[in-house]
């Protein structure tokens, strides 16, 4: 999606309900950014939005992916376009997820693991 908004909230809602296993419900993190809070903003039955508390990025380990994707292969460049843009991000991606052992080595919270 090209912007951060309530209906590309919504249609990213809808994706992930379609992919949730009959009888299964999801809960899902997120930050408190506008297009997450807003009432406006229409919940598929089988998601609860469960909104992290504000100004705590330590316990939002997509942030330190984010910062990852940037580090290693987004960031310092100058895009031609839009959609290299778009095509960069998506390699980005497809490399990140090809490599689910730095995922959860980014996303590891030790305070989390410590009991």
């Amino acid at each position: 999606m090209p912007r951060c908004t309530t209906s590309a909230m919504a249609h990213h809602l809808e994706e992930i309900a379609t992919t949730i296993a009959p009888g299964a419900h999801a809960v899902l993190l997120l930050d408190q950014a506008g297009w997450h809070t807003t009432r406006k903003l229409p919940v598929p039955d089988n998601i609860t939005l469960l909104p992290l508390p504000a100004r705590s990025p330590e316990l939002n380990p997509v942030e330190n992916l984010w910062q990852f994707l940037r580090d290693n292969w987004l960031g310092n460049r100058v895009y031609p376009s839009y959609d290299d843009i778009i095509d960069h991000c998506c390699n980005a991606w497809k490399k990140l997820i090809a490599q689910p052992w730095r995922i959860m080595s980014i996303g590891l919270r030790q305070w989390a693991h410590g009991f």
